[in-house]
């Protein structure tokens, strides 16, 4: 299956956080898009792995993407080599996709910003020819993304391009709190308490998008930042 979106996250519900209500609207229009988790998030202080590819199964049902995977690297020790390379190199010529999204280029969490380098890189050396790959024993052919952006997380970094997802902050939100081990849940008293388990972080993903959408006259929005120029047809393309 060809894409027309690849996001891809550090770990399972960065993706949901970052970009959802993208991936949505999208999904929406009819884009074919997907989704690829680079770890199992086996390190967070609640839930499982187990746990959490279930949960990534149900978030990626309420997106209403094509196709989810995982590549199992180890969590909070990954790192930007070859073989990781190789490996998100695979999937990048597996589903061609035009347009990749991926994790912010500086954030707390020391995956994020690892994960986004990684994942750029290897979008640029999927589009050289002497790089060889195989899927199911057959030689893949080259390919390179149109265009790599990086969503915002943790940190509020300043966008380059402001997306408008209005009427689709509410599937976002739902995709998140498809992470029930991870997320405020009143009903559960005995999670860990971590910088992402309480209200007020949950309440940010609304009001974050509130804020974005504000600042460009629309109800809710997501930001992403560029590795080069955004280019319109027409200034009358701006909104």
């Amino acid at each position: 299956m060809k894409l027309d979106i690849l996001a891809i996250g550090a770990h399972p519900d960065d993706v949901e956080l970052g970009c959802g209500g993208t991936l949505a609207k999208e999904v929406a229009k009819g884009k074919k898009v997907g989704i690829l988790d680079l770890t199992r998030g086996e390190l967070g202080s609640n839930g499982s792995a187990e746990l959490r590819d279930i949960e990534a199964a149900n978030a990626a049902k309420v997106l209403g993407v094509h196709v989810r995977e995982n590549l199992a690297f180890r969590d909070g020790f990954f790192v930007n080599d070859e073989a990781h390379q190789l490996k998100i190199i695979e999937v990048i010529r597996k589903y061609q996709p035009e347009v990749v999204l991926c994790n912010a280029v500086s954030d707390r969490h020391i995956d994020h910003a690892k994960g986004s380098k990684l994942a750029s890189d290897a979008c640029f050396l999927s589009g050289l020819l002497r790089i060889k790959t195989q899927l199911n024993g057959e030689d893949q052919v080259k390919w390179r993304p149109k265009q790599v952006y990086h969503y915002i997380q943790w940190e509020s970094l300043k966008p380059d391009i402001v997306l408008d997802i209005t009427g689709f902050n509410d599937a976002k939100v739902e995709a998140v709190k498809a992470y029930t081990s991870q997320f405020f849940n009143p009903k559960d008293s005995e999670v860990a308490k971590t910088p992402i388990s309480n209200k007020n972080f949950l309440d940010s993903v609304t009001y974050r998008g509130r804020d974005l959408g504000r600042i460009i006259g629309v109800d809710h929005a997501e930001g992403f930042t560029v590795e080069r120029y955004a280019a319109v047809k027409s200034i009358f393309d701006l909104i």
